[in-house]
C-alpha cells in the first residue's frame, strides 16, 4: 500500500510538471500570459489561479464550465480550453506570486510564476568631458538613472565597460568604428545614446603649434641677411 501511494505521488508530480517558480518580467501597461505549462491534467473539480498564495483571481468549475473572476485591478482573460491567464494593462501593484492549482480528489499545484511589473528605462545621457585638442585622451561619461560609467577613448583601444545594478538595470558603454554607444536596459526595455567621435574629439586645425624659439631666431636672422 505504501509503495502504491509513493508511486501515485511520483506519477502525479511528473504529469503536472510542477517545479520551481518561473520569473516573468512585464513592462508597466503591457500584457502578460501565464500558461499552465502542461498538456495533461488529472481529473479535477475546480481550477484556481491565485495571487500571493491566498488571493483568488479566477475559479473554473469543470462540470459546469463556469468561470468566476475575483480580481478587478487588471483586465484579465481566462482561456477555458488552455486554462491560461492573460493580464492586460498591468500595474506595479500586480507584481507578485501567481499560482495555478486544481482541487477535487487531489489538491495539485500546477505551475507558479513570480511576476514583476516594471517601468521602461529612461534614455541614457552620453557626454564628452574632453577633446583631442587637449593633451588628455577623449573621456566619455554615460549616465543612466543612478548608474554612471566613464570611458577613455583613443585610436588604439576600445574596451567596453558594463555595470549592472541590484534591480537588474544594466548600463553599457562601448564603441564601434568612430561611434561611442551608451546602452541602458532592464529586463523589459532598452534605450541608446550614440555620438560620433570625430564630431566631438577633433584637433583644432586652425590652431598651429608654436615654433621653437631657436627656429624663430634663425628665421629672423635669415630675413635680416637677405634684406642687407
Amino acid at each position: 500500500m505504501a509503495f502504491r501511494q509513493l508511486l501515485s505521488f511520483v506519477l502525479l508530480t511528473h504529469i503536472t510538471g510542477f517545479g520551481a517558480e518561473i520569473s516573468v518580467f512585464v513592462q508597466t501597461g503591457a500584457s502578460v500570459q501565464l500558461d499552465i505549462q502542461t498538456q495533461q491534467l488529472l481529473e479535477f473539480d475546480d481550477l484556481y489561479w491565485t495571487k500571493d498564495k491566498s488571493e483568488n483571481i479566477v475559479k473554473y468549475t469543470n462540470e459546469s464550465k463556469k468561470v468566476t473572476l475575483y480580481k478587478d485591478s487588471v483586465i484579465m482573460y481566462f482561456n477555458n480550453e488552455t486554462f491560461s491567464l492573460t493580464m492586460k494593462n498591468t500595474k506595479k501593484t500586480d507584481s507578485g506570486f501567481y499560482r495555478a492549482r486544481t482541487s477535487g480528489k487531489y489538491e495539485i499545484d500546477i505551475v507558479a510564476y513570480r511576476v514583476s511589473v516594471i517601468d521602461a528605462v529612461e534614455a541614457p545621457v552620453l557626454a564628452v568631458n574632453s577633446s583631442w585638442s587637449s593633451p588628455d585622451p577623449c573621456n566619455f561619461t554615460c549616465n543612466g538613472s543612478d548608474i554612471t560609467i566613464s570611458f577613455i577613448y583613443n585610436s588604439s583601444s576600445c574596451s567596453p565597460e558594463e555595470v549592472t545594478s541590484s534591480d537588474n538595470h544594466t548600463l553599457r558603454l562601448s564603441c564601434s568604428g568612430d561611434s561611442i554607444i551608451c546602452n541602458y536596459s532592464n529586463p523589459v526595455s532598452w534605450k541608446t545614446d550614440t555620438k560620433k567621435v570625430n564630431e566631438l574629439c577633433t584637433v583644432n586645425e586652425g590652431k598651429q603649434e608654436a615654433s621653437p624659439l631657436w627656429a624663430t631666431a634663425i628665421i629672423c636672422l635669415l630675413t635680416l641677411t637677405w634684406r642687407q
